[in-house]
Formats: structure tokens, C-alpha cells, sequence
């Protein structure tokens, strides 16, 4: 879908067919005619920039992926897309440091959009001890980290429940990008062999807690830690880098959780 050498019609069609919308219906949203989006789509006409980014718009199509149709149709992109470590962003990456300082003692990390580490706080790192050396080389894939039978996996109680969450979040990703590098990593994931022992088993935990959202519980030295994961986006991003990143954060789902990571 991305490949320099796709049409401006051929991104359309696609992204349309993605989000399963007749040309009829998206003509409708986007208040311009079926004829005309036909001819689009087709090449027998080119949309103006405006056009592009007000198709983009209702099919909600993220910003790389937008500067990607504006350049199939002859236009500049207009999202800019720098590193974090970029000197322009020295703002934006000291704000993310207060966050994931202001959760501790409570784990926060942030991620890019393949779900790499790019930071974390100090509430983190001890709850990654034993993990095998090759799966915190840089750049972490917090995914591998979690499934992968040398990282987290032997240690995460509803190992099964879990991972089940956790695909489900990438498949939900990917169908909103069409982000081939996703797809590579459900794939990925979805061999890895589960723990031995295998862990399986919930444990005791707050009924109206577990009912709204999926824990995860994981054994650390003799007790287990039970945590509600919390995702935090930028609201109005207008560098790709930053509509991207998320900071995942791990709040304590009981009393025993809190106090234990307090003690730490």
C-alpha cells in the first residue's frame, strides 16, 4: 500500500477496501460525488491537495501514511517526521521524562509505534530481572520482551489471557495502519510456545477490577503483582514521530501491588 510506485487511486481503493466502505459511502461522508471518487481511483482524474487530505481525514488514515497519498499526487507531505533524539524535540522528549517520572513508583514506558522502547522509568528495570541479555539489546521490542519463553512469559500467571490481549491490540493496529512490519510480528508472536510449566491460571483478584479491563500478573521474587495497563497518545501530533509514540503505563489493580512497589 505504501510503495513509491502506487497511484494516488490505487492508495485510495485500498485504504477504502481497508475500512470495508463502499465508493458510495465514503462519496457520501466526504460529501463529493461517487462519479468523482470513481475517476479518482480509477486515474482518469487527479484529486487536489485539499481533496486528499479530506479523503484521508474520513478514512482516518494516520499521518505517515497520509504524507505517502500526498505524494503519490504530487504534493509535499506535510507531516514532518524527526527522531526523538532530534535537537528540535529536546522539549518534547524532557516533557516524556517528567511523565514517566511522575508514575513512579509505578512502571511507564514509552514506545514507538513497532512497540520499541525509546524510554522508561526506574520502576521498570527490576521487574526485568533474569530476562535473557539478547532480548534487552537495543532497541527492546516490548512485545518479544513480554511472550518470548526467555523473557517475561514463564513469569506471567494468565500467561494465556494476556497474550491474548496483547495480539488483539496488534491486530487492532494493524488494521488501522496496514502496517506490513505488524503483521510480520503477530505472526511472530503468535509461534512462540507457551512457558513451561505452563501458567494458565488466574489468580484471586478484584471481580469488578477484572471485569473491566485485562490485568497483568506477574510473579516477581515470591508474591504476584497484579497491574491495569493505561495507554496515553498525543492528542493533536502534527510530526509523525510523536502521532506514533505512546506511553504505556502500569498501574498497581490492588492494594498488595501498590504497597510491594512502593517498598521497591
Amino acid at each position: 500500500m505504501t510503495t513509491a510506485q502506487a497511484s494516488i487511486g490505487d492508495l485510495v481503493r485500498s485504504w477504502r477496501q481497508r475500512r470495508r466502505l463502499s465508493q458510495l459511502e465514503l462519496a457520501t461522508t466526504a460529501e463529493i460525488s461517487q462519479r468523482h471518487l470513481s475517476f479518482m481511483e480509477s486515474g482518469r482524474a487527479m484529486p487536489s491537495r485539499e481533496m486528499v487530505l479530506r479523503l484521508a481525514r474520513y478514512l482516518e488514515i494516520p499521518q505517515r501514511e497520509r504524507n505517502t497519498l500526498l505524494v503519490a499526487a504530487g504534493f509535499a507531505p506535510i507531516y514532518r517526521e524527526r527522531p526523538l533524539s532530534d535537537p528540535a524535540l529536546a522539549s518534547v522528549r524532557a516533557m516524556i521524562e517528567r511523565v514517566l517520572r511522575g508514575y513512579e513508583p509505578y512502571p511507564a514506558l514509552a514506545i514507538d509505534r513497532h512497540w520499541k522502547m525509546l524510554m522508561a522509568n526506574a520502576a521498570v528495570a527490576p521487574l526485568l530481572e533474569g530476562i535473557a541479555s539478547s532480548l534487552l539489546a537495543e532497541p527492546v521490542d516490548v512485545l518479544r520482551l513480554s511472550l518470548h519463553p526467555e523473557g517475561l512469559a514463564p513469569r506471567i500467571v494468565n500467561y494465556d489471557e494476556w497474550r491474548e490481549h496483547l495480539l488483539a491490540r496488534l491486530a487492532s493496529q494493524l488494521a488501522a495502519s496496514g502496517d506490513p512490519v505488524l503483521s510480520a510480528m503477530i505472526q511472530e508472536l503468535s509461534a512462540y510456545p507457551p512457558p513451561t510449566p505452563p501458567r494458565n491460571k488466574t489468580t484471586a483478584r478484584d471481580a469488578t477490577l477484572a471485569s473491566i479491563a485485562v490485568p497483568l500478573e506477574l510473579m516477581v521474587g515470591d508474591r504476584v503483582l497484579r497491574f491495569i495497563s493505561m495507554t496515553t497518545v498525543f492528542g493533536t501530533p502534527m510530526d509523525v514521530t510523536l502521532s506514533e509514540l505512546a506511553i504505556e503505563s502500569f498501574l498497581p489493580a490492588d492494594a498488595e501491588t501498590a504497597a510491594a512497589l512502593r517498598q521497591r
